[in-house]
């Protein structure tokens, strides 16, 4: 379930309606200010809250979503995945490619993103799970599905033939999740024919 509330003094988000949400993300935006939503903002306190409350958007967009990647084309061509938090058609408002580079930013700066390829600063990596989180989550998944001392390819945890937590996760993030686990010995990545493989022990 999805319920987050947003407010700020010149607009609001809302994600309620629990039943709705157990099957899609929704929320409501008021249209009283509606610019102020989708734009920089000049006032330097507004423009911090609005941001912190866009991150939080953000994330929990993802989360539930499950999307890892965030680019600043996203918010330049319409049609994509992103599109049911970026833009309002109903009122003609989308948030701005120099806003959302500028979100992104400060998500990287807040440890909450990582531009993924690096040297670059048009696409991010979400952390709706930190790094550390999802080494939990990776350890624990190789501990309940009996795979400790087995040595998987980041593609067999990545892309399972049974749905797991790991579906769909990016190897760069793997590669964290993996390097964290090494540094308490509970995983070694190690090289396999057909990329890199990782064995996975007692925690």
């Amino acid at each position: 379930m999805v319920v987050l509330r947003i407010e700020f003094a010149v607009a609001s988000i809302v994600l309620d309606d629990p039943d709705q949400c157990m099957r899609d993300f929704c929320y409501r935006r008021s249209t009283q200010h509606p610019p102020s939503l989708h734009s920089e903002q000049p006032n330097q306190s507004t423009h911090a809250h609005l941001t912190e409350e866009w991150i939080r958007l953000i994330l929990t967009y993802a989360r539930h979503k499950r999307l890892f990647v965030l680019r600043v084309e996203d918010a330049e061509v319409p049609g994509g995945e992103w599109d049911e938090i970026l833009r309002n058609e109903r009122i003609n408002r989308r948030i701005l490619p120099p806003y959302l580079s500028s979100l992104m930013a400060t998500m990287v700066a807040k440890n909450l993103a990582v531009y993924e390829p690096s040297k670059q600063t048009r696409a991010v990596l979400l952390y709706w799970r930190l790094p550390e989180e999802w080494a939990d989550v990776l350890h624990s998944w190789a501990t309940a599905t009996g795979q400790l001392n087995t040595i998987l390819t980041f593609y067999e945890i990545s892309d399972p033939p049974i749905q797991s937590p790991l579906s769909g996760i990016p190897i760069p993030l793997l590669r964290r999740a993996i390097t964290i686990l090494s540094r308490s010995n509970r995983a070694q990545i190690i090289g396999v024919a057909d990329g890199e493989g990782v064995r996975f022990f007692v925690g």
